[in-house]
């Protein structure tokens, strides 16, 4: 063999070595990976997998920065409602005079696994109380998910609440018309929305605006 043969020879073979080494096709090829959300069962995470798409895409983005939080609103999510029982959805007792309409909103999405839909309505009942009533309301089902009065109107899922803001309580329910009574101290001037949150994961679930 002559020396350009044997040259040529080891050219080859050092090429061919670099290519195997550091593999420049993949830098043309996409990797679709679609992990399983740890600690679900194989019947929960075919759930996941059935979602519309852009739900599905949303969890698994979440999944990417906050495991835990994924997994447990996907637990939510994919878990029966909790529907306000009946007797409880109606005003209160009805009284000579009419109650008063201070504020309304509606609720609104935040993002494809974070809103709800519904009204918000603040009235002055006929003995000076207020209430914080949901109507036609159903909202996305959340770890914890508790009720609060903002000094803001939150759009995004970490935007908080705010300051000062005023706890009415946990959520009765996902579903169906509820009441939550606000305490007479509260200056309602310097609130601007209803905020249905989650406690644990900081996270905005839906927001209704006073108008």
């Amino acid at each position: 063999m002559n020396r350009k043969l044997v040259l040529i020879v080891v050219l080859v073979a050092v090429v061919v070595v670099g290519l195997a080494i550091t593999q420049p096709w993949l830098y043309f090829v996409n990797r679709e990976v679609n992990e399983a959300f740890p600690g679900l069962s194989g019947e929960q995470r075919q759930a996941i997998a059935d979602m519309p798409e852009v739900e599905k895409q949303a969890m698994i983005e979440m999944a990417k920065e906050n495991s835990e939080m994924a997994e447990q609103t996907a637990r939510a999510q994919l878990g029966d409602d909790t529907v306000v029982p009946e007797a409880e959805q109606a005003m209160p007792p009805e009284m000579p005079d009419e109650p008063t309409v201070l504020a309304m909103g509606s609720f609104i999405d935040i993002d494809p696994i974070h809103g709800a839909v519904g009204t918000a309505t603040i009235y002055e009942l006929p003995g000076g109380e207020r209430i914080l009533r949901f109507e036609d309301f159903r909202s996305k089902n959340g770890p914890d998910l508790h009720v609060y009065l903002s000094t803001e109107a939150p759009t995004s899922t970490f935007a908080g609440l705010g300051e000062n803001e005023v706890h009415l309580g946990a959520l009765k329910g996902n579903v169906g018309s509820q009441n939550y009574e606000i305490p007479t101290d509260i200056d309602l001037s310097q609130y601007m929305s209803v905020v249905i949150y989650c406690r644990p994961f900081h996270v905005v679930f839906s927001t209704a605006a006073f108008g």
